[in-house]
């Protein structure tokens, strides 16, 4: 498997391996071991997160799977951990204070677009959340923490948050808290990506609300880039509905089946039960069980009766997939086609459970 002896030496020097449990810890000053009361403590893309107490003390119960834990507090550097639950743990975390100094002088390096939510706001909120059914459907609550930057010479935008995303998405039934790294869009080759830590808070709702978000909820998995490596952990991708083809050596722009996706070129366990996955070239991923959206094949110039879902993956380097679907290195994953359609409003938190 190319590249994934390194990736596997990095994950295992990184990554605390506990059994499934409890973990627990406090967060302090890293400078004079005071306790942060108040530090938000979560597992990034799921529903499991608290804040510290007066003491700095924590406490999390993380299920089977592979999760980034994810510290910050005001002021502090966020500090991001890979953990691989089979026990109890105890991990105590001291946050470095930010230099702000740094931060002042980025911002004055830059140009800062002084009217940039009423000029960029739509736009990013359309690659941001997406365009979809489920996007129409979800709001930012605070659009005044965005802070746009345009680049003239690479012809590129830039956006940052001042502060965490309060984001509504009514048509699943979560409030998320989106920590913003940073949103950048390409217009010469009309590319995006953004970088940051996602909370799922679910909502309340009587039980007609919550019956209608389990509904959408179970229809946003099927076919979602979560459901895709969740069946190929399972070695179940063709009864879950997905047919991966990758490009040909001799025409990189033609696809060919993969008659077994699991042959060790491509698929690997290791002894730890990690998947390890990587595609030479470019894959192409199509769900058969169901249709894209019409938008998306509105947007696509696609036939009105286009019968699958398809998106095309290139993995930058190997990746080892955890029985939840969470991957690492997440950056290795850049995608094209209905998966990138599909943005923040259409996404599931890794401890999502589908119907039978």
């Amino acid at each position: 498997m190319k590249k994934l002896s390194f990736l596997l030496l990095a994950l295992l020097c990184a990554t605390l391996s506990f059994a499934q449990g409890i973990l627990t810890g406090t967060v302090t000053d890293a400078d004079n071991g005071q306790p942060l009361e108040g530090a938000s403590v979560f597992a990034q893309n799921t529903t499991v997160g608290t804040l510290s107490k007066n003491d700095g003390s924590y406490r999390l119960s993380l299920g089977k799977g592979g999760w980034e834990l994810v510290v910050s507090y005001t002021g502090y550097v966020s500090e991001k951990i890979n953990v691989d639950p089979t026990g109890d743990l105890v991990r105590n975390i001291a946050l470095k204070k930010e230099d702000k100094s740094l931060t002042e002088v980025v911002i004055q390096s830059t140009n800062e677009v002084a009217d940039g939510l009423a000029k960029y706001g739509d736009f990013f909120l359309a690659h941001f959340l997406g365009k979809t059914a489920n996007a129409a459907q979800t709001k930012l609550e605070n659009p005044g923490a965005l802070r746009f930057f345009y680049y003239k010479r690479s012809d590129k935008l830039k956006v940052f948050a001042s502060e965490p995303l309060r984001i509504s998405n009514n048509a699943l039934g979560y409030q998320l808290q989106y920590n913003l790294d940073s949103f950048v869009y390409y217009y010469k080759t009309d590319v995006n990506s953004y970088r940051g830590s996602c909370l799922f808070m679910p909502m309340d709702g009587d039980a007609t609300q919550k019956a209608a978000w389990e509904t959408a909820r179970d229809a946003a998995y099927r076919g979602s880039r979560l459901h895709f490596l969740r069946a190929y952990y399972d070695s179940a991708l063709k009864q879950e509905g997905f047919v991966v083809n990758i490009s040909l050596k001799s025409n990189p722009s033609q696809f060919g089946m993969l008659s077994n996706p699991y042959d060790t070129s491509y698929y690997y366990t290791d002894s730890a039960g990690n998947v390890e996955l990587w595609f030479p070239r470019k894959a192409s991923i199509s769900y058969m069980k169901a249709k894209p959206e019409p938008a998306y094949i509105e947007e696509a110039k696609l036939p009105k009766d286009f019968p699958a879902q398809v998106t095309y993956v290139d993995l930058l380097d190997g990746i080892l997939i955890r029985p939840n679907g969470y991957f690492t290195d997440q950056g290795s994953w850049v995608s094209q086609g209905y998966w990138s359609w599909k943005n923040l409003a259409d996404q599931l938190p890794y401890d999502y459970e589908p119907r039978e």
